[in-house]
């Protein structure tokens, strides 16, 4: 009969050590599960803002100079069809048919010019983004996937 209590104990702390084991690895799996019902961490961020002038200049050179530039900081190409770009005060910008490719980025100017791999443009005649503002970039189905705020000085990631 010890034979049998020795196997009872031995199979109770096997199974007691696997549950531990289970029990350790389960917020590793929920946490994954997370990130993946959130749409995972994109590989599309704004990398850097250049925003207009305290003067309000509306020339085309001028509005040329604002841009905000968002990056794929992934290997592979992502076509940025239907993503938007937007400012704290609703200005938006929608992609059309754009494929970024793998480790490359593009400036999306506020004024007018010829689209091409890496600028283009909105085609607008008035400043969009200010001292003090905040470029929100969402992916076709309107999921927030980056935000970039700045505060006169220097730009902060908020994202």
């Amino acid at each position: 009969m010890s034979a049998s209590l020795t196997t009872r104990r031995f199979v109770a702390a096997f199974l007691a050590a696997g549950a531990l084991v289970g029990a350790a690895a389960l917020p590793a799996s929920a946490d994954d599960h997370r990130r993946e019902h959130r749409g995972g961490q994109s590989s599309v961020v704004i990398s850097d803002v250049q925003y207009g002038t305290a003067g309000r200049d509306r020339s085309a050179r001028a509005l040329n100079r604002e841009w905000v530039e968002v990056k794929n900081t992934g290997r592979r190409s992502v076509n940025l069809r239907g993503f938007t770009l937007t400012d704290r005060q609703g200005n938006r910008y929608r992609f059309a048919d754009f494929r970024l490719d793998g480790r490359s980025s593009v400036k999306v100017h506020t004024g007018q010019g010829r689209d091409t791999r890496h600028d283009v443009y909105q085609d607008r005649r008035h400043q969009i983004w200010d001292e003090r503002d905040t470029a929100t970039l969402r992916d076709n189905r309107g999921n927030v996937i980056d935000t970039e705020t700045w505060n006169g000085r220097r730009h902060h990631r908020n994202g």
